[in-house]
């Protein structure tokens, strides 16, 4: 199906409120139940788009388009849309923050990241009410773009109602600017949670660990040895950096000095056991003792990378929403982002061969491999080349992956009996959340991630978008659309809850759903932005078609010049209408040349066709006579 972000986004948010807004109350909890992460994801549904994607804004009443009016009438007129909002952002900060006290003694809000619900063991035993309270990196990153959008629109709204004299506007003109103060707060302990979840391994080659390393990376059976030189010279730049430049809770115990050792850097998936505290910030969590294993989970790397780019974002900068200390938080994020980013990228494309990314599955550090890694690792490699000059080449290799990820997935291709794809999708792939027992007398916990369609569709986008090849791009589209429709035919088709996400018995089997699911719903909305923001980029423009549409504009302009010789000036006839019509559109051509070269050429045809017209109505005139 085509891929219509305007059309599609309006179609969940009129399914959110059917699902959610009864009754003017806004119903929390999903089929995970409530918790600090699925809340979130909820109400990202509706404020990312709007954050997001001009046009789709909700702080300015007097600009908000009528079929978005139409779409969110339930919440009110367009002057109560804002304040409804407002409302259900007051009520989740007040679930997820506790009133305690700092380290210094101060009586504050203490913002709550529990994953809750999200969490279950690797055996049967159900998790501690402690463990329950845990957080992990999605609650940080989650919370990260919440904050962001919130502010954004709070800002914005904030700009309508202070200029108003009632005294409901200056109610709730106070009203955001208290929970403007609370959601910063929230903010910054979200970053500094990403912070201190942020680890770097070192690895010894002949460890288990290093072999595995070194099994994806040498892809041509050259000597161990001579990899690891390799690998050492191409990450030097990288290393050193991590070495010399991380100021802010460095990993303990890690020697990057020593360049015969492997290394990783990425996220874990909580605050990492033994991570430093931040001094500069006075709340709990910047202290608070962590659990998590110092090593990276690629899950939760790409869940940590896609935070930090709403935080690094222009959209973000030129709104100047941080304050001081959020920006040399932001600051310490960017680095660990780009190194995270670089370190990834490098690993996938690493050798003079094929690709270890190529290499499906691909093999962690632990010897765990998946489909869905490859994506993952995939998913980085995308990122990193948003980020930064992509050529051709890397986007012409990238471009098969996709396609053979999306086979592996059976996304584009049959479910065969006990296919194991099934389980990638439903439900999940399972992540083991090593020191996770340690937390409290409890099981060890896991984390399952069911989102592989979208993670490949998000990513596919993004590879279109970057790709200056026209039979690339045109491939990486098709796919896209293929995705969609396995998407599409996810989605709920009848009750409250038609057109959220998702169904997967629809085509996989298994036992009928009838809850959405925010974490999945969420995810296909960060899909449809993705597609709005390639759709906002210019066509690509073939040189070819350039060099077409400049002859054809030559030879245009050369007989409207010898047209308008033979008009007299008191000729007021539809012939000077007509010429009056075809400059105007070789004007426009002319304009559109560069950017648009297929436009140009049409309008230069059209332009050609209505001239031969004029020539063709003189002369047989002429003949005539």
């Amino acid at each position: 199906m085509r891929i219509q972000p305007r059309q599609q986004i309006l179609g969940v948010w009129r399914s959110l409120l059917t699902a959610c807004y009864r009754g003017e109350e806004w119903s929390w909890g999903g089929r995970n139940g409530s918790n600090s992460i699925s809340d979130a994801e909820q109400l990202l549904c509706l404020l990312y788009p709007a954050t997001e994607i001009d046009g789709f804004g909700l702080d300015r009443p007097d600009d908000i388009a009528e079929d978005i009016q139409s779409v969110l009438s339930p919440l009110g007129s367009p002057a109560r849309i804002g304040a409804t909002l407002v409302g259900v952002l007051e009520q989740y900060i007040d679930r997820y923050t506790e009133v305690g006290k700092s380290d210094s003694g101060v009586e504050q809000d203490i913002p709550v990241f529990a994953a809750g619900s999200y969490l279950s063991s690797a055996n049967s035993q159900e998790p501690t009410a402690e463990q329950r309270r845990l957080d992990v990196v999605d609650s940080y990153s989650m919370s990260l773009t919440l904050c962001l959008a919130a502010l954004k629109f709070l800002r914005g709204f904030h700009g309508f109602t202070a200029g108003q004299s009632r005294p409901e506007a200056r109610e709730l003109s106070a009203r955001i600017e208290r929970l403007d103060g609370r959601i910063n707060t929230r903010l910054t302990a979200a970053m500094v949670g990403l912070v201190r979840s942020f680890v770097v391994n070192t690895v010894k080659p002949a460890s288990q660990e290093g072999k595995a390393m070194l099994s994806m990376l040498n892809q041509t059976g050259t000597a161990p040895e001579a990899v690891v030189d390799s690998v050492g010279r191409r990450l030097e730049r990288v290393r050193i950096r991590l070495r010399n430049d991380l100021t802010l809770s460095q990993t303990p115990g890690v020697d990057l000095y020593d360049d015969r050792l492997l290394f990783e850097c990425g996220w874990s998936w909580s605050l990492v056991d033994q991570a430093a505290p931040i001094g500069f910030v006075d709340l709990p969590i910047a202290s608070r003792p962590g659990y998590a294993v110092a090593r990276p989970y690629l899950h939760f790397t790409v869940v940590a990378l896609d935070g930090i780019n709403d935080l690094t974002s222009v959209r973000t900068r030129e709104l100047d929403l941080l304050d001081t200390r959020q920006r040399r938080l932001a600051e310490a994020l960017q680095l660990r982002w780009d190194l995270a980013q670089r370190y990834w990228s490098a690993v996938a494309r690493f050798g003079s061969g094929r690709w270890p990314l190529e290499d499906i599955p691909w093999r962690t550090s632990d010897g765990e491999e998946s489909d869905y890694f490859s994506l993952v690792v995939s998913a980085v490699l995308m990122q990193d080349l948003l980020n930064r000059e992509a050529s051709d080449d890397d986007l012409n290799r990238a471009a098969p992956i996709f396609d053979e990820l999306a086979r592996r997935g059976r996304i584009i291709s049959r479910l065969t009996e006990d296919d194991p794809a099934r389980e990638m999708h439903s439900p999940g792939v399972t992540l083991s959340l090593l020191g996770s027992g340690d937390a409290a007398s409890g099981p060890k916990l896991v984390w399952t991630v069911s989102d592989y369609a979208t993670v490949l569709l998000k990513r596919t986008l993004q590879a279109a978008r970057l790709s200056r090849t026209m039979e690339t791009r045109d491939d990486l589209e098709l796919l896209a659309q293929s995705i969609m429709d396995h998407l599409d035919r996810r989605a709920f088709r009848e009750g409250p809850v038609t057109g959220l996400w998702d169904d997967p018995s629809r085509i996989l089997g298994g036992p009928e759903i009838h809850e959405p699911s925010w974490y999945f719903t969420e995810r296909v909305v960060e899909c449809l932005v993705a597609a709005a923001r390639m759709y906002r980029e210019p066509p690509l423009r073939s040189p070819d078609l350039v060099d077409r549409a400049m002859e054809l504009l030559t030879e245009a302009e050369h007989l409207l010049n010898r047209e308008l010789l033979e008009l007299g000036e008191q000729d007021l006839s539809s012939n000077r209408t007509a010429l009056a019509l075809a400059e105007q559109r070789l004007q426009r051509a002319r304009r559109l040349i560069d950017e648009r070269p297929g436009t140009a050429l049409s309008l230069a045809s059209q332009a050609l066709l209505e001239l031969d017209e004029l020539a063709y109505a003189r002369f047989d005139a002429t003949r005539s006579v």
